[in-house]
């Protein structure tokens, strides 16, 4: 095939790759659901939170799942099932309605781990479509249409329960997710052996100019160097999980918003932060190199946490807001090409699902530690020292792990 057809396929598989990921981004209109459960179902905060803590574990579970399953099975089905999972855990929870238990297995488990399976059927993929030099770029875009579902489904999924009610809005959500991804994944395609990606137009960046050596999995985790990267990685997005989970809560102390209106555009506003951050950042590394965008990435947030606690009106909340936001997911685009660049490509979709494992861990270790600190001092002051102690060593870090790194 004409190598023009395949580098025009190539942007097509980019883009059928970014809507599927804002489908099976689903998962993330929990809050707004569990609202809904508190105040229909009568479950207790505790209760309400769970599944989604479940869920993001199993979503990094399920990355890492599928990535080993795409050692021996198509990426297009690693696809297809994460799409039936994600819309049949909320079928599911549909059905089953008020039961706690139940409820943590069909959206924490079936359909956190078919986000899981989803996410990384497609980035791995895509990447094996560009260049070495549009790895960020690439991470930048399909990541970035998974944090753009929140800004679209959440007023969506408010609309459905004012109108439908709860369990026919997890019938809704889970067969319209269904409907629509299980179709766009079948374009994952591999290309074909022997193509040769696009050269970049005036890409001056020596970042990822080299060949990088394949690792398995195995042989990653052997190395020094990975668990340096690994904990870079679970700091940074701590911080994210941190404001995002208590984003609202942080506005009414120190702020003093009450206004439901204006709670629900923060929210709205740290998504749209987020997926900037994919995408400017997936941009800025393929240009200074994945170190430098981390150590800024880090300054940044180093800087936000310092300041956050002084954040008492609308305006500086904004600023705190767009700022974790950017780092947050900055940070997320930037990691699948430092796997890549770090261990190759051909086992990419294994090394990414160990090296994602650092996600769910914060997800979860994040809010927690936060509310801890909330119920012991009313603020979250603390909170924000630890973060900030904890970026200082992540700069530190940062320094070590550039000797460590093949160049």
């Amino acid at each position: 095939m004409d190598d023009k057809i395949l580098h025009r396929k190539a942007s097509t598989i980019l883009i059928i790759g970014s809507i599927y990921m804002v489908i099976i981004g689903v998962l993330y209109v929990w809050s707004i659901i569990r609202d809904e459960i508190i105040a229909t179902w009568g479950w207790t905060a505790a209760q309400g939170g769970l599944p989604f803590s479940v869920a993001l574990i199993c979503f990094a579970t399920g990355n890492l799942v599928g990535g080993r399953l795409q050692v021996k099975i198509p990426a297009r089905i690693v696809g297809t099932l994460g799409g039936f999972m994600v819309g049949g855990g909320f079928i599911l929870s549909g059905i089953i309605g008020d039961n706690p238990a139940m409820i943590v297995v069909s959206y924490g488990v079936i359909a956190g781990g078919g986000v899981g399976l989803g996410y990384c059927s497609f980035l791995p993929t895509v990447m094996k479509w560009y260049d070495n030099n549009r790895k960020g770029f690439v991470s930048g875009c399909i990541i970035g249409g998974f944090g753009l579902t929140s800004l679209y489904l959440a007023p969506v999924t408010a609309a459905l329960l004012n109108h439908f009610g709860l369990q026919n809005t997890f019938f809704i959500l889970g067969a319209s997710t269904i409907i629509i991804s299980v179709p766009l994944a079948q374009f994952i395609k591999t290309p074909p052996e022997g193509y040769v990606p696009a050269k970049p137009k005036n890409i001056k960046s020596k970042a990822m100019s080299r060949i990088p050596e394949d690792k398995t999995w195995t042989e990653m985790i052997k190395t020094p160097k990975f668990y340096v990267l690994f904990l870079m990685f679970l700091c940074s997005v701590s911080i994210g999980h941190m404001v995002i989970g208590n984003v609202t809560g942080i506005a009414r102390l120190q702020a003093g918003i009450t206004d439901h209106t204006i709670l629900a555009g923060l929210v709205a506003y740290l998504a749209f932060s987020n997926v900037a951050g994919r995408l400017i950042a997936g941009i800025i590394s393929d240009r200074i190199g994945w170190a430098n965008t981390l150590i800024l990435i880090f300054f940044l947030h180093l800087g936000n946490m310092l300041a956050f606690r002084f954040y008492d009106n609308l305006f500086l909340m904004i600023v705190g807001i767009t700022l974790a936001g950017f780092c947050f997911g900055g940070t997320l685009s930037v990691y699948p090409a430092i796997t890549v660049d770090q261990y190759g490509l051909k086992n990419y979709s294994s090394n990414y699902g160990i090296m994602y494992m650092a996600f769910g861990f914060a997800g979860v270790a994040a809010p927690i530690i936060a509310s801890h600190f909330l119920d012991i001092t009313g603020d979250y002051n603390i909170v924000y020292i630890v973060c900030a102690v904890g970026m200082v060593v992540m700069i530190c870090a940062n320094l070590l792990v550039r000797r460590m790194v093949v160049k």
